[in-house]
């Protein structure tokens, strides 16, 4: 991950977990989210992190970039997204794993960030669980 010295950055108060809502055989990572991404004309990967079936987490847009993964909130929050969620909560206990991992680095960095299901934002399902229940059991801090 980079440094926060080494970037430019914008305020960032929110992370923000999004679902590739692919089916659970499906793993993808940042190549193939981009590609999708550029297809529907936008300039690369909307989000900032991905974390694979096997927990790898993989860097889409720098976070000193504005992410394009929710709208109305990409100027000030990270996106991160796993790869799954097909219409249900599939993810790999290396995903989860991963995810209080990530989420852990961007707390440290970010002080007062507060973290977000997509589905806090908009009518969709994604990221297919409910994270402020994900929140209350798990010690990020």
């Amino acid at each position: 991950m980079l440094d926060q010295n080494q970037l430019k950055m914008r305020k960032i108060d929110k992370a923000i977990v999004h679902c590739t809502d692919t089916p659970s055989t499906m793993d993808i990572g940042t190549a193939e989210i981009d590609q999708w991404h550029k297809e529907r004309g936008w300039r690369c990967i909307g989000y900032h992190y991905v974390i694979r079936r096997d927990g790898t987490i993989e860097v889409g847009r720098t976070e000193d970039n504005q992410g394009a993964h929710c709208k109305g909130q990409n100027r000030n929050s990270i996106g991160i997204c796993w790869v799954g969620g097909k219409g249900e909560d599939n993810r790999t206990k290396a995903q989860t794993e991963s995810l209080k991992k990530l989420l852990k680095s961007l707390r440290a960095r970010y002080k007062g960030i507060t973290i977000h299901g997509h589905n806090q934002f908009s009518e969709k399902t994604c990221p297919n669980f409910d994270v402020k229940e994900f929140l209350k059991n798990e010690v990020l801090v």
